[in-house]
């Protein structure tokens, strides 16, 4: 699968010009509220005309402002799963199901209503209506929903944002499985960071309606954009690695970074397994010589490669430790105190370490 997507169109004083393309996997649109991720998956949805632009998934045209193309929203054949999970109140959760099989084409093969069900985990909510279930599960029958009606593919724009955390804590384990399971891609919409760094395969970083930073997801949420990119209390490193060892009486796995080792507690995991590391940069302490006698499991040695104040009275300390790039979030004080400055060799201390498969 191949989505291509170049768009220009304004919006009263907001001018969105953003592109990109991406091969299948989850694509994120990622960046702050107002950035313009919204408007450009509105825009592949086809719930607005552009000013200018061309979209396209796998050769099939869809918009072309230079040649008058618009193909209408309801013949582009995607599934579209909104904050709100929109489900019809007088149907039960089977009759909101079936209800997307209405619109698979007739030589389109969806997928089976026994594995979707299965998928999202929601075969003892068929026969109950959308009033009596909790957020997550209204939302998981909107994706299951949306895959019954065999879309090419899948556009989630903030399907967690209305959630609480308890909720997205419980929606986030169907999503890995939506992505992992399917064939479906995916655009997914999102201003929080943990939630990119568990689902994504692709990040498109927007600012103010531009592009402003596109590639892996490891890549992109550890290079010097995020800061700017993402909410403060979420910044934070993003690495890959690979599972060393795992250590069952204590739980602890062992990840191989390009240079570094990090011990993740609380993992069931086996050794070989690739792997993503959150690393929250408010969750990162400093230091300018080796400390000792601290239960960290986690201190590694690099040197800073540039420091962003904001108006928090905070500095963002970004720290290259051997290829592997970790974000340190401490005040500005503590920066004037320790000399802090971009080529100094310094220690974070990680207090926090969030793992996934992938």
């Amino acid at each position: 699968m191949t989505l291509s997507v170049q768009v220009r169109h304004r919006l009263g004083d907001f001018h969105l010009d953003a592109g990109f393309e991406a091969e299948g996997g989850v694509t994120a649109l990622f960046g702050r509220s107002g950035s313009g991720k919204t408007s450009l998956v509105r825009a592949i949805a086809g719930l607005i005309r552009p000013d200018e632009g061309r979209i396209a998934l796998d050769g099939d045209v869809l918009v072309d402002s230079k040649r008058g193309v618009f193909v209408p929203k309801h013949l582009r054949r995607f599934g579209t799963v909104f904050q709100e999970a929109r489900l019809f109140p007088h149907l039960t959760v089977k009759g909101n199901l079936t209800y997307g099989r209405w619109f698979a084409p007739r030589d389109a093969v969806p997928e089976r209503f026994d594995r979707v069900v299965n998928l999202l985990g929601i075969g003892h909510l068929l026969e109950r209506r959308p009033a009596n279930l909790s957020g997550g599960e209204r939302q998981r029958v909107a994706i299951g929903r949306a895959l019954l009606s065999a879309p090419r593919l899948l556009l989630m724009d903030e399907p967690l944002a209305a959630l609480d955390d308890e909720r997205k804590a419980e929606i986030l384990p169907y999503l890995e499985r939506l992505r992992d399971e399917t064939n479906v891609p995916i655009v997914y919409v999102s201003h929080a960071v943990h939630e990119v760094a568990q689902l994504a395969d692709r990040v498109v970083v927007l600012r103010d309606g531009k592009v402003e930073a596109i590639g892996p997801v490891s890549d992109v949420l550890s290079g010097p954009s995020l800061p700017t990119a993402a909410n403060r209390r979420e910044a934070g490193s993003v690495l890959a690695g690979v599972v060393e060892a795992f250590d069952p009486p204590h739980r602890l796995a062992t990840v191989r970074l390009k240079s570094n080792m990090i011990h993740v507690p609380n993992a069931t995991v086996e050794a070989g397994k690739i792997v993503r590391l959150h690393i929250p940069a408010r969750d990162v302490m400093l230091a300018t010589s080796r400390p000792e006698g601290l239960s960290a499991l986690n201190i590694l040695e690099g040197t800073i490669e540039a420091i962003t104040a904001d108006d928090e009275g905070m500095i963002t300390v970004r720290i290259g430790c051997g290829g592997d790039i970790v974000h340190a979030r401490v005040t500005a004080l503590s920066g004037e105190r320790l000399a802090l400055r971009p080529g100094k060799t310094v220690f974070a201390i990680i207090k926090t370490v969030a793992l996934d498969l992938h």
